[in-house]
């Protein structure tokens, strides 16, 4: 059996301006100051919370993760998905999708679903390249193939900057 490694960022980073803080501070004080009027300080200061940790992670750089396809299963830095608890997987390698009026640019990505509870779909960005040997190895391994895509929550949190 073949082994696949590969590397990738945990996420897009993103280049956010001073105005963005700037609606985020905004938003945080004016909702924080809402909630003491109405005597809710409890909300008062999970909203101020949210909002620091908010501003935390915007600024956080991504770390490189380390993937590999191996004879068990997939690795994701040091956590092993074994083949056997794997329910599905989809390799997404369409360039681009149209939409009405619009394309929208698709990025290589292999899907898993798992059976954790918390964040059953992973999707791991991956290389044009790699997407044949990828699947080869995961339909090599009896693993289910089924279409997926990016949820909407994840387009929700791209659109709004994040």
């Amino acid at each position: 059996m073949q082994k696949l490694q590969w590397s990738a960022l945990e996420y897009e980073e993103k280049e956010r301006s001073t105005d963005w803080f700037w609606a985020l501070g905004v938003i945080i004080v004016t909702g924080s100051l809402t909630s003491i009027i109405y005597n809710n300080y409890f909300f008062a200061v999970l909203l101020i919370l949210s909002g620091v940790l908010l501003g935390f992670f915007a600024t956080k750089k991504p770390d490189l993760i380390s993937y590999e396809l191996n004879a068990r299963g997939l690795k994701v830095r040091t956590r092993l998905y074994l083949y056997e608890n794997i329910k599905s997987f989809w390799v997404q390698i369409e360039n681009k999708r149209h939409k009405e009026d619009s394309t929208e640019e698709i990025k290589p990505t292999l899907f898993i679903k798992s059976e954790r509870v918390f964040m059953p779909v992973l999707s791991i960005p991956i290389e044009e390249t790699m997407a044949e040997s990828i699947h080869s190895i995961m339909t090599s391994n009896s693993v289910t193939e089924e279409e997926m895509r990016e949820h909407v929550s994840e387009k929700i949190m791209e659109f709004l900057g994040f």
